[in-house]
């Protein structure tokens, strides 16, 4: 069922039980129903209503065992954020998925005042764990229910990174809120590096994409960590933005340095195998660490 029309179903009381299995995310990785109920404080009816309800649609999960406990879904965290999201004014409707990441969900929304935006859902641990904490160095645990307490660490890094490297003038999406694992930035018309196949100049493009994580080194303190043609978006004019920042590391973080590399690397090979524009790792790495003012071609 879409998304939009999962949210609409829902009741104020069904809001109340998905709140407090938010809550007891921490606590337990079902929280028994006697909890639930005296956390909403409606009456036991109605609390079990709302429970049967959660779990047909399946934004709740049912445990029967030694008790009987329910547990939030990603879909359940899902419609918390976005009732933040519109009784805030940051958005009022949402549009068509975008897309599907390695872990996120990308739908087209509008705000209040019709602007095109982008909501992106965090989907931590889509991939394997190990795969997770290679690239998210926040993550702790492997268990289901943590996997939602990370997508919110990682919404709300995400966020913050993107409002500092806007506000110091990085080519990044324009940041315009954020709840939980959800991040709405505005609306940028493009393609995914990877599936650009020609660029009138693209040395220029380079240069942008470098300058973003000069500036994210320099000014930010921080190095995005994951970067390839996968997470940089290439608009009609040729403006390259980099997106999906919430794995990032501070410039102080051990591993710093060799993700720095690494994200250098990446950039510069992909440029060399689709555009022959033929720029050393080690300039550009330089150039970004700010040792040298500009790249020089090979």
């Amino acid at each position: 069922m879409r998304l939009a029309i999962l949210y609409k179903q829902l009741s104020a009381n069904d809001f109340k039980v998905l709140s407090a299995l938010e809550k007891g995310l921490r606590e337990h990785e079902y929280v028994p129903v006697e909890i639930i109920v005296g956390r909403t404080r409606l009456p036991e009816h109605q609390a079990y209503l709302s429970l049967g309800k959660l779990n047909r649609l399946k934004l709740i999960k049912r445990y029967t065992g030694r008790y009987v406990g329910y547990k939030l879904t990603f879909r359940g965290l899902d419609c918390l954020a976005l009732r933040s999201l519109v009784s805030r004014g940051i958005i009022e409707a949402l549009g068509d998925k975008l897309g599907v990441g390695k872990e996120s969900d990308v739908y087209l929304a509008l705000t209040p005042t019709g602007i095109r935006a982008t909501l992106k859902l965090m989907r931590v641990g889509r991939t394997s764990f190990r795969q997770t904490k290679r690239v998210r160095t926040y993550v702790e645990g492997g268990s289901p229910s943590s996997w939602l307490i990370q997508a919110k660490i990682a919404g709300e890094r995400e966020y913050k990174a993107l409002e500092e490297l806007y506000r110091l003038g990085a080519m990044v999406p324009k940041p315009l809120g954020w709840s939980r694992h959800a991040v709405v930035t505005e609306y940028l018309e493009g393609l995914e590096l990877y599936k650009v196949r020609s660029l009138s100049d693209p040395e220029a493009a380079l240069t942008m994409i470098l300058e973003t994580m000069r500036i994210a080194y320099l000014k930010a303190g921080i190095v995005h960590g994951d970067l390839s043609e996968y997470n940089i978006l290439v608009t009609p004019e040729e403006k390259a933005y980099i997106i999906d920042w919430p794995q990032y590391v501070y410039r102080d973080h051990p591993s710093a340095e060799r993700l720095l590399r690494r994200d250098v690397d990446y950039v510069v090979k992909f440029f060399r195998r689709r555009f022959k524009i033929q720029v050393s790792e080690l300039d550009a790495l330089r150039y970004v660490k700010g040792e040298t003012n500009g790249i020089r071609r090979s």
